[in-house]
């Protein structure tokens, strides 16, 4: 027995014509009931009487139109889908065949291909739910979320990496990102110089509680007690020098734009290191860069006020030092500094021949670059890679690192690239 399919049009008009049939109505009420001439419906009346159901369905129905894909071509997308691009999600696949492998069709042509190829879709979407999203800042570099993505991104090709970045909440331009073997907070200070050197100083960072900016402990020392506040972490030292407010959040909802960022680029991106067989760290960061470029141009969108909310960077601010790890330490009484494991001479100065149970700062530079200051005086400067042996001394009198003239620099800074 052959089996039929109908539409809801289609079951309407067999139904009005069944009423005709049977003598219940007339050929003008059912015309007008199905919206067409009366001529046509003595047609589809006699087609009916002849054929029966099958007299409603369209004579075109399941014809090929001569334009479709052909079999071959549809069988060569299965192909891609399948090996090339396996677990591209239907949307960056269809950018991949339109763009690189030249096909001509269009996003729903492809999803029909696929589902008729048993080809599921990559990702499953769950059901929209209904939240209060928080409106993004109006101007761009007013805040600046930041996460890191710890994930199998090499698929088991290599170790796990962690993708530490930062996206503007303004535009959602990723402004910075790159895979570090895992999130701490040396990456953090990376991800600070990144984006000053190339927009500016930001307002605000906001970020989760994680150790990295967020004090876990409960006890506090005598020093924080005296002082009223405890000790901030390094990155959160830096975000004070540079006068840049931190904002944690309390949920993993609460910064969503980040969340999703990285939802995004653990489907798009890891396709692509896939793409480009990527086993090392190194590669991944090259293919990162590229990813980066062509994310920004599909999905960047402008800020409410053209205006920058980036302030420039205050002449005269030593980046280097501003951006590092800092240690305060008391000189001991053989004038050596012990900090981290490692020891250090501090020699006679031109204004006073030792500097015993002298306070000191120490600062580790992120290119291993050692230094050490007494009152914004240089003591001692160790190069990258060398030993205390080999340390510049001097006194040479530097400009301290005062926030308030980083938080009152100069006219904010136009938008970059």
């Amino acid at each position: 027995m052959e089996r039929f399919t109908l539409n809801q049009k289609e079951w309407q008009r067999y139904q009005v014509i069944t009423l005709l049939l049977e003598g219940r109505c007339n050929t003008q009420e059912a015309a007008t009931t199905i919206g067409i001439s009366e001529r046509q419906t003595i047609r589809l009346k006699k087609k009916v009487q002849n054929q029966g159901v099958k007299g409603v369905i369209h004579g075109n129905q399941r014809r090929n139109t001569g334009r479709g894909l052909s079999e071959e071509v549809k069988d060569q997308i299965s192909a891609l889908a399948q090996h090339k691009y396996r677990g591209f999600n239907d949307t960056h696949l269809w950018e991949k065949l339109t763009e690189v492998e030249g096909f001509l069709l269009s996003r729903e042509t492809l999803r029909k291909i696929l589902r008729e190829k048993s080809l599921p879709p990559a990702r499953k979407r769950r059901p929209p739910k209904h939240r209060r999203r928080r409106p993004p800042r109006p101007q761009e570099g007013m805040l600046i979320q930041v996460d890191g993505s710890p994930h199998d991104w090499l698929e088991g090709r290599g170790h796990w990496l962690c993708l530490v970045g930062a996206i503007d909440d303004a535009t959602g331009r990723v402004l910075w990102a790159r895979f570090f073997p895992a999130e701490t907070s040396e990456a953090y200070m990376h991800l600070i110089r990144g984006i000053i050197t190339r927009y500016g100083i930001p307002l605000a960072f906001y970020s989760d509680r994680h150790s990295i900016f967020y004090v876990t402990r409960k006890e506090w020392t005598l020093e924080e007690e005296l002082a009223g506040r405890q000790q901030p972490t390094q990155v959160g030292q830096v975000l004070e020098r540079l006068g840049i407010e931190l904002i944690l959040a309390n949920s993993p909802q609460a910064k969503g734009r980040v969340e999703r960022l990285w939802n995004t680029f653990q489907d798009r991106l890891v396709s692509e290191l896939r793409l480009a067989g990527v086993e090392t760290l190194e590669e991944a960061n090259r293919v990162l860069e590229r990813f980066l470029e062509d994310y920004n141009r599909r999905f960047c969108h402008p800020a409410l006020e053209p205006q920058s909310a980036f302030r420039k960077v205050p002449r005269g601010l030593d980046i280097d030092r501003a951006i590092s790890f800092t240690y305060q330490a008391t000189v001991g009484n053989d004038n050596t500094v012990r900090v981290k494991g490692r020891v250090f001479d501090i020699p006679p100065g031109q204004n006073r021949c030792s500097y015993a149970r002298a306070k000191v700062m120490v600062h580790r530079l992120l290119n291993e670059e050692w230094r050490i200051y007494y009152q914004d005086r240089l003591l001692l400067r160790i190069p990258p890679g060398e030993d205390a042996s080999k340390a510049v001394y001097g006194e040479k009198r530097e400009s301290p690192i005062d926030k308030r003239k980083v938080c009152l620099a100069s006219k904010p800074l136009s938008p970059k690239g």
